[in-house]
C-alpha cells in the first residue's frame, strides 16, 4: 500500500509537469515560429517476485510509477499570415533562420526583423544579427554603402519612326540625358534632308539646353527605308559644365527586337521620335525586402532595384536535440552537424516575404490533452487517498486488538 502512494503520487507530479508543458503551449499560441511540446511518459521501476517452484522466473512484477522522461517539440509548419511589414519573411519548409549574438549562434523559425542604428539586420526579439551565407561562409546582412544607388550617364538613345523622304527637315525635342554627375539635361535635334547630295542621306544636329551645337553628324537609309548599317548611329562626347565626360550613342538602326527608324515616303510629315533611353539619375534608399530566393532587395527613388547577398538557411539530422533558450531560438547544445544553404536550394524551403509563421499550437488537441492530464491527476489522487484510508484501516485493527 505504501508502494501504491508512491506510485499515485509519480502520477501526481508527472500530470502537473504535463500541465506545466500544456499551459506554455497555450501562451504561446499567438508567438510566431513558436513550436508546441509535449511530455513523454514512461513506467519508472518494478519490483519483482520469485516462486521457488517455477526455476527462479519471476512470477510477480509489480511497477513503481510512471516518470516523465522527456518533452518532445512538435516541428511541423505553422499557418503562413501576410503582414506588410517589409522586413518580415517566412519559410515554407524546412529551414531555420540563423541568428548570431554574442558570440554564439541560434536558429529561429520566427522571421520578424528589423535594421539597427548602424544598419545590421537584427531578430526584433533578441536583436541577435541576421546571417547571410556567402561563399558558405556566414556574414551580416548590413545596409553599408545600400543606402544610395549612385547615377549612370545616358549612353545610348534609341529612335523610332519614320522620316519621310518628302520632308525637308524634322526636329526632336525634350530628349532626356543624365550626365556623368548624375544631372539630367533636355536636348534637341534637327535632321535636314541630305538626299539631294547622297541619296537616303539626312544630317543630324544636336544642341544643348542652351541651344549650343554640341553634336554633328549624318545618317543614311537604303533603298527599302532601313537604316545603312555603316550609318545608323551618331556618337558624340558630351560634358556640360561640372560633370566628366560620358560617350552618348544615338541609335537609329536595328536594337534587338527593335527594327529603328524607317524612311519611308510620307509627304512633307515625320514622326521620328525617342524610342527608349538608358541612364538614371541618383536615387536613395525607398524599401528594403527579401525574394523568394533570399535574396536582400533594395528599391530606390530612382526606380532602380538591386539584389544582394541571400540569407542564410539551417537544417538538421534531429531536429529534438535542438534546445529552446526562449524568444523563439534555438541552439544546436548537442553539436550535432548543421547543414547551411539558401532559400529554395538543396533540402531548404522557400523564403515567402512580408509574412510570418504563426505558432503551431491547436487548441482543440491542446484542450484534449489538459481534460486527459486532469483526469489522470484525479486518479492518481484519488489512489493516494484509497491507500491511506486502507493503512488506516490497518491502525485501527490494531487499535481495537
Amino acid at each position: 500500500m505504501f508502494g501504491s502512494i508512491y506510485s499515485g503520487y509519480s502520477g501526481l507530479v508527472g500530470f502537473s509537469k504535463g500541465l506545466d508543458v500544456l499551459s506554455n503551449n497555450v501562451a504561446n499560441m499567438n508567438s510566431p515560429g513558436f513550436k508546441a511540446s509535449e511530455l513523454s511518459f514512461r513506467d519508472l521501476v518494478y519490483h519483482y517476485g520469485f516462486n521457488g517452484n517455477n526455476g527462479g522466473n519471476s512470477s510477480l512484477q509489480i511497477g513503481g510509477g510512471v516518470d516523465p522522461s522527456s518533452t518532445r517539440i512538435r516541428f511541423r509548419q505553422g499557418e503562413l499570415r501576410e503582414t506588410g511589414n517589409a522586413m518580415d519573411a517566412a519559410i515554407d519548409g524546412n529551414g531555420f533562420f540563423v541568428l548570431r549574438k554574442d558570440g554564439k549562434t541560434f536558429y529561429s523559425r520566427s522571421g520578424q526583423f528589423e535594421f539597427d542604428a548602424s544598419g545590421v539586420l537584427v531578430d526584433q526579439g533578441s536583436g541577435a544579427h541576421v546571417s547571410s551565407l556567402v561563399n558558405g561562409r556566414l556574414a551580416d546582412i548590413n545596409l553599408t554603402g545600400l543606402r544610395t544607388s549612385p547615377p549612370q550617364p545616358t549612353s545610348a538613345v534609341v529612335f523610332s519612326g519614320n522620316l519621310s523622304r518628302g520632308g525637308t527637315t524634322h526636329s526632336v525635342s525634350a530628349i532626356t540625358v543624365i550626365d556623368g554627375a548624375g544631372t539630367s539635361h533636355a536636348l534637341s535635334m534637327t535632321f535636314t534632308n541630305n538626299n539631294a547630295t547622297i541619296t537616303g542621306s539626312w544630317l543630324v544636329e544636336v544642341r544643348d539646353e542652351n541651344n549650343a551645337v554640341i553634336a554633328t553628324g549624318e545618317i543614311r537609309y537604303q533603298g527599302n527605308g532601313s537604316p545603312d548599317t555603316g550609318f545608323n548611329t551618331v556618337t558624340f562626347n558630351y560634358a556640360p559644365t561640372g560633370a566628366p565626360p560620358s560617350t552618348v550613342t544615338l541609335n537609329f538602326g536595328d536594337v534587338g527586337s527593335f527594327s529603328g527608324s524607317t524612311n519611308f515616303s510620307g509627304g512633307t510629315t515625320s514622326d521620328l521620335k525617342v524610342q527608349s533611353q538608358n541612364g538614371f539619375g541618383p536615387g536613395s534608399l525607398t524599401e528594403v525586402t527579401f525574394d523568394e530566393d533570399g535574396r536582400l532587395v533594395t528599391k530606390y527613388s530612382n526606380a532602380q532595384t538591386t539584389k544582394h547577398d541571400r540569407i542564410a538557411l539551417a537544417w538538421f539530422t534531429d531536429l529534438q536535440h535542438l534546445t529552446q533558450t526562449g524568444k523563439s531560438l534555438y541552439a544546436n547544445d548537442s553539436d550535432q552537424a548543421v547543414t547551411l544553404d539558401t532559400p529554395g536550394n538543396g533540402m531548404m524551403g522557400k523564403l515567402v516575404p512580408k509574412k510570418i509563421e504563426l505558432s503551431n499550437v491547436e487548441l482543440s488537441e491542446q484542450f484534449t490533452d489538459m481534460v486527459v492530464i486532469q483526469r489522470g491527476y484525479q486518479a492518481s489522487s484519488q489512489i493516494i487517498s484509497v491507500a491511506n484510508e486502507m493503512i488506516q484501516q490497518l491502525f485501527d485493527i490494531r487499535a481495537k486488538r
